[in-house]
Order: C-alpha cells, then sequence, then structure tokens
C-alpha cells in the first residue's frame, strides 16, 4: 500500500500503514510497531487536513478494513459498528430503511471512529449539536488496559477524553451510536442571495429558528459594498408525500468525476478564484428560491469530484476554520474576511456557519456558541505565515479557537489558551499514541 498522507498533504510527512481487520487484531499490531517505532496512531479515511492524523513515529494503525456492522435495531435506529466503518456505508444500509446519520460534515467519507476522534459537526450544529452527543457507547483499545467500554456510566473519563480526543486515549475499535429517522432522501432547501456580512447574520438568526440545517458559501475576494456576499442555503428533511406510491428513500447517484494527477501547480489561484467566485456568485439570478434536492449534493457537493485536493498541486493546501464567540462573531468574521481579500487567495468554498449553543460531552470539541468560517488556502509557506499569523490575532483576541482536524499551524499557546482542557487529555493519553499536532501544540 501507498505512503499514507493528510487530506491537505501539507506537511508532507507520509505515513506507513500497518492494516487491522478485527478488533482482536489490534494489540498485536500496535505492540509491533512499538517495538521498532516507540508510537503510533489509528488512521482511517485521511480525511484530516493537516498533522492530527500523523503519528510522531510516521508509522499508523490503518483501521478502515474494521468495517462491519456488530449490531443494528432498525426500530430505534441504535446500531454498533466497528470503528473502520464509513458514513457512506451507513448511508447505504440506512437510508432505504428510514434512518440517516444524526451529524454528518461536508463530506461522507470518513469512518465512524474519525468521527468521534474529531467530534465532527455539521449544519445542523444548532439543533443537533456534535456527533459526539449521539454517541452512546464506545469500546478503545489502551495498550495499558486492553479493550475498555466507556459511556456517560461507565469510565465517563475516558468518553469525554476519546470523543474529540484526536484519536489519543486509546485505538477506537467499536461505537454505539443513535441514528435519525427521516421519511424521505430529499431536502427542502431555500436558497436566498445576500449582499453582505449582515444580511447573513440576519439570515441565520431568522431561519435557525425554522430550518434544522443552515450553511452560507461566501466570496472571499469581494471588497468593498460587496464584501461577505454569497448564498445563504437552509433545509430541512423532507416529508413523505401523501399521494404518491413511489419509493421516496433511495440512494444517491454513484456517478463520479475524479481530479486524475496532481497538476505541478495549484489550479486555485487569485485569477480563477476571483473568475469562479464572481461566475458562482451570479449564477443564482432570483433573490430566493425554493427547491427539492437529493441529500448527496446537499451534504457532499465536493465528494462528487474524487481527490479533489489534487487542485492544490503537489505542495497540497491548509484550511483555515475558526469558530468566534456569538458577541464578537459580526465585528471579528468582517475583520477576518477583509485580510482574506487584502491577501487575493482563498478557495472555491468558503464556509460560513452558525454553531449553537450545545455543549459536546468529548473535552476538547471545537464548536462553541458562535459562528464558524472555513476555507482553504494553497500552501505557499511565506504567504500563508503572514496570513495565519494576523488571522490567528483575531481569532485568540476575542476567545476564539481553531479546529484541531483542520490545522497544521497553530501555536501551542494558542491551543493551550482555546482549548484549557488539553491537561486532562494529556493525562488519559495512552503512552504509546502521540500524534504530530499533539506534539507540536503540547510538548
Amino acid at each position: 500500500m501507498a505512503d499514507l498522507l493528510s487530506w491537505g498533504r501539507y506537511p508532507y510527512r507520509p505515513q506507513q500503514s500497518h492494516a487491522v481487520f478485527w478488533e482482536m487484531e489490534v494489540p498485536q499490531t500496535l505492540q509491533n510497531i512499538i517495538e521498532t517505532a516507540q508510537n503510533t496512531l489509528a488512521y482511517g479515511l485521511g480525511r484530516s487536513y493537516g498533522d492530527s492524523c500523523l503519528a510522531v513515529s510516521n508509522h499508523v494503525v490503518m483501521t478502515q478494513g474494521m468495517d462491519r456492522v456488530l449490531a443494528v435495531d432498525w426500530q430505534t435506529g441504535i446500531i454498533l459498528v466497528q470503528a473502520g466503518l464509513s458514513f457512506a456505508a451507513i448511508i447505504e444500509m440506512a437510508l432505504p430503511r428510514g434512518w440517516f446519520l444524526p451529524v454528518t460534515p461536508g463530506t461522507k467519507f470518513v469512518t465512524v471512529g474519525g468521527a468521534v476522534a474529531n467530534d465532527v459537526h455539521g449544519k445542523n450544529h444548532h439543533v443537533m449539536g456534535t456527533f459526539g452527543q449521539h454517541v452512546r457507547r464506545l469500546f478503545v483499545y489502551r495498550s495499558d488496559e486492553g479493550i475498555v467500554e466507556c459511556s456517560r456510566q461507565t469510565r465517563p473519563d475516558l468518553f469525554a477524553a476519546t470523543i474529540g480526543g484526536l484519536g489519543l486515549s486509546g485505538i477506537i475499535v467499536a461505537v454505539e451510536f443513535q441514528l435519525r429517522a427521516v421519511e424521505t432522501s430529499d431536502i427542502d432547501q431555500t436558497s436566498i442571495r445576500f449582499g453582505g456580512l449582515a444580511e447573513f447574520f440576519d439570515l441565520s438568526e431568522s431561519h435557525d429558528q425554522t430550518h434544522e440545517y443552515t450553511v452560507a458559501w461566501v466570496d472571499c475576494l469581494a471588497t468593498g459594498s460587496e464584501a461577505g456576499r454569497g448564498h445563504f442555503i437552509a433545509g430541512n428533511h423532507a416529508k413523505r408525500s401523501a399521494t404518491s406510491a413511489q419509493n421516496e428513500l433511495l440512494l444517491a447517484s454513484s456517478k463520479k468525476l475524479k481530479m486524475p494527477f496532481d497538476p505541478p501547480f495549484s489550479l486555485v489561484n487569485s485569477l480563477s478564484l476571483r473568475m469562479f467566485n464572481t461566475l458562482y456568485y451570479h449564477r443564482q439570478q432570483q433573490k430566493i428560491i425554493n427547491s427539492r434536492v437529493s441529500y448527496d449534493p446537499f451534504f457532499y457537493p465536493l465528494d462528487g469530484i474524487q481527490q479533489w485536493n489534487r487542485m492544490y498541486g503537489r505542495a497540497g493546501f491548509q484550511q483555515y476554520q475558526c469558530v468566534i464567540p456569538q458577541s464578537a462573531g459580526r465585528d471579528t468574521i468582517a475583520a477576518i474576511m477583509q485580510e482574506i481579500a487584502k491577501s487575493g487567495t482563498g478557495s472555491f468554498l468558503a464556509v460560513l456557519k452558525q454553531c449553537g449553543q450545545m455543549t459536546s460531552p468529548g473535552l476538547l470539541s471545537f464548536p462553541l456558541h458562535g459562528v464558524s468560517l472555513a476555507l482553504d488556502f494553497p500552501q505557499i509557506e511565506q504567504k500563508n505565515i503572514q496570513l495565519f499569523s494576523r488571522l490567528d490575532s483575531l481569532v485568540h483576541e476575542v476567545g476564539g479557537r481553531l479546529y484541531p482536524a483542520k490545522d497544521a499551524h497553530m501555536s501551542a499557546v494558542h491551543f493551550q489558551q482555546a482549548y484549557p482542557q488539553w491537561e486532562q487529555i494529556e493525562a488519559l493519553r495512552d503512552p504509546k499514541l502521540l500524534s504530530q499536532f499533539w506534539q507540536r501544540v503540547t510538548q
């Protein structure tokens, strides 16, 4: 198997894979790695963007072969699965039976173990919180204890350290969680073109009350009177038609485009970005469009292009995702967007969304009540260092924080200020597990 990288392919530190397929293989595989490499880390489908999925030793336990359903009750939607099972596979078996994921990030190509380790969130955070809210039990292999079952009632300390704990408290081998019921596979979507950030915040305030899912695309290069313009998307799971006899629980088409090669330079640059953003903003001529769409383009627009990360060329890219407390959201997001526009760089999809007030059961969970902004930057070393330094100052001045699952640059000082419970994670960290991210921000 080829060496593994993170999704952003920066930092470029290839990982050697050691595959496991059953829980009983984990102890010996881990021991074999430790004898020569001293430490390791679980690795799922590699959708963490920075170095949180990279082991210091550059040897990882590949878990995606542990991809079986262990138990499921289709009456209640409670499902127990091995940690390597993907969200895509869960949708394929659950949706035709009237169940869907309670929370999903912007890609379905993540493992359940990875979703727990990064406590993923989605467009419905203001209603459903993070994925960790819906986890009932975890089974974790620790090098010093063996397989340990934990929940809110049993070993609650380990449960809290594992949800959002970046895979450091032990190798997650199985997860039991609650699915959510749906009547159809479609979403009733409202798309609203807005002219600036003030309008985005007004739209969020009103639509978060009536819609489970809300998110916005923003033009990261617009300036002046058009600064912060974009499209606001709101949606709810569509109800079954009372008169239709057709099956309304249909899986989306599996046809996908593919980025077939690594271009020698990033296809995302100031020229292509400006052209795309202008065309994308004006593609919707009407102010408001109501439509019924399939779940796939609504939740997973980028999954339609396999290996889209190759668009950034061999140097890769970094994602900058921050969350700003509600009280400072309007002013700070405006200042951040201004800095990004001045830099002339960014991504085709700059995502702005409101996070709700639910508190995650995990110690190191990213969302807080406020507004989150995420976008990708081609890896241009000096330019990114200078821009991220300015953005970091704006974020941390107001008590915001960055998302460890997307990060490749955060300083130890900023991390420890933003996540004061990190020492509890360190106290419960399996001594044989260590990521490059954790070494960078704590040691």
